[in-house]
Formats: structure tokens, sequence, C-alpha cells
């Protein structure tokens, strides 16, 4: 455990540079899939590695010695690096799930004001009477459908092809459940310090999938790169602030140059052999640091558990 149980904790700040490299050779849809389950392995196993060596320090206080029958001079862990270790992983852990929950219930709070907030409904589609162009994906609650939220602003500044786009765009956002895998990686940056820059590319891949797919909706690619540049523009040259909660996407976030020349270029072809042996070697540097970190974690609980079951071996000699 002396070693493993450190990887977890060291391999993300490694990973996430490679997961940001792989996710740019992707497409928009594997690449949101790559990021999320980086994210969500990586926090997994830092979180499991602080808990260890919390636990790891703790069984070498008699009280919590005595609730197992263990004799703490029998761990393997030396106690001048255990207990120093376990005070500062109390800390981070302390520190890292209490803004994880302060993150998700803000991500609720969030989402119950926009639902108030939101006007009535026609269909999926809601318009609100606001000065300011906007436009979010607002999902709905567990088994009801979400809304398309848009602002008499937006409305007017679009003509009707490019409304259409624009809807499909935040339809996309709607129907693959977006809002899902931007709270994943909102919730993960909280609990390892390093995945925050996981969130960025996170979220512009999320808008280039929906971008996607709300081209092959209209069928037209220019027509949907045209609509998220103008509908940008307008909400750009508004003084009023859109009210828009973060958890929820929109057409108009995120660097939009970039995905309005992605929707001009050609549809990707098949790359390279060396656009491919590049990308496959990047992949596997991810999945083995990913791996490197699953195994430590693992490893480090089963080298404690072993560490336990042998002080509980351990009993005085009799009189």
């Amino acid at each position: 455990m002396i070693y493993a149980v450190w990887l977890p904790l060291l391999v993300p700040f490694l990973a996430v540079p490679v997961a940001r490299r792989v996710a740019a050779r992707l497409s928009p849809r594997t690449s949101v899939w790559t990021l999320t389950l980086t994210s969500a392995v990586l926090a997994a196993c830092s979180t499991l590695a602080l808990g260890t060596l919390l636990l790891a320090g703790a069984l070498r206080l008699s009280p919590v010695a005595a609730l197992e029958d263990i004799r703490p001079r029998w761990l393997g862990a030396p106690f001048w690096w255990t207990t120093p270790a376990a005070i500062g992983a109390a800390g981070a852990l302390a520190a890292g799930l209490g803004l994880a929950v302060r993150r998700l219930t803000g991500q609720f709070r969030e989402l119950r004001a926009a639902r108030a907030a939101a006007g009535p409904r026609a269909g999926d589609l809601s318009v609100a009477a606001h000065g300011h162009p906007y436009a979010y994906a607002l999902p709905g609650r567990l088994g009801r459908p979400g809304t398309v939220v848009v602002s008499s602003a937006m409305v007017r500044a679009l003509s009707a092809a490019e409304r259409e786009a624009l809807f499909a765009h935040e339809r996309a956002h709607l129907s693959g459940r977006h809002h899902l895998f931007l709270g994943c990686a909102q919730v993960a940056s909280v609990l390892h310090p390093s995945l925050r820059e996981l969130r960025r590319p996170l979220a512009f891949h999320l808008e280039r999938w929906a971008d996607e797919s709300a081209a092959a909706a209209v069928g037209d690619r220019k027509l949907t790169a045209r609509a998220i540049s103008r509908a940008a523009l307008a909400a750009h040259a508004s003084p009023l602030r859109p009210p828009r909660a973060g958890v929820l996407l929109g057409a108009t976030t995120g660097p939009v140059p970039q995905r309005v020349l992605a929707l001009l270029a050609p549809a990707g072809g098949a790359p390279g052999p060396v656009a491919r042996r590049s990308r496959r070697c990047v992949a596997a540097l991810l999945l083995c640091s990913v791996a490197v970190s699953g195994a430590g974690a693992l490893h480090a609980v089963a080298d404690l558990h072993s560490d336990v079951e042998v002080a509980e071996t351990h009993r005085p000699a009799a009189p």
C-alpha cells in the first residue's frame, strides 16, 4: 500500500492532458463518452485512495483498533507516514465530498428554478418574453420530456430555417441527456483538482455533438453553422444578461467560431495511416493511465485488508 495508494492521486495529472488529446481526435459523441468516463473513473479511484489512507491511519487509533480487535503495531505501514497522510486525506476527502454534495444540490436548485421560470409550453417548445436572445435545453423531470426554452428576442433574430436548426440543436441536447454528462464532470472536478481541466473540452464536445445532430436533422451543415453564428452574435451584442443556469446547455455557449468552422468543413473522412497510429498510441496511453489508477486503488485496498487480517491473528501471549 505504501506506493500503490499514491498512484490514483498522481495519475490524473498525466491522464487529463492525454484525455484532452484523445478527445480532439475522436468524433464528438465518442469524445464526450471518453472524457466523462475518464473523469468518473479517475475521481472514483482518487476518492477510494483517500479513503484508504484515512482508514489506514484511523486503525492505528486505539478506539478504532478495538472495534476490529486488532493490534495496531502489527499493521504493515509505518506509523511515521500513515498518521500525517490520514490527516491530510481526511481534510481532502471532507472538502471534496462536501463540494460534491454542494455542487449536486446546486444543480438541482438551478434546474428547479429554471423549470419554474420557463413560460408556457407548446409541444416541446417554450417561448419566453425576454429582450436577451437566448435558447437552451431544459431537461424534464424523471419520466417527463424536456423543453427547448427560447426567448422572443432569439426568435426575432433568426429566420424560420435558422430557428429550426437552432431548435434541432437544443433537442439533441435533450434526447442525448447531455446535462448528465456535464453534471458528472462538474462533480468529478471537485473530487480531484486536475479534473477541472476536462470540464471545458467536455462542454465543447457536447456542443459539437448537438451541432452534428442538428446538421443531420435539417440536412444542411451550412444552415446550421449560420444559425449558430447568428444566434451567438445576437446574444453577444445584447446588453442584457441571459437567465440560464450553469448546468444547462445552449447553442451560443463555448467556442462558437471553432464549432462553426467544424460545420463548414467537409464531413470527416477516414484518417490517414499516420493519424491512425497516432490516435491509437494516445488512446493506449490513456487506457494505461486509467488502468494504473484503478489498479493502484484496488491494490491499496487489498493490502490494507491483508494487513488488518494479519493484525487480527496476532494475540498477546497467555500468562
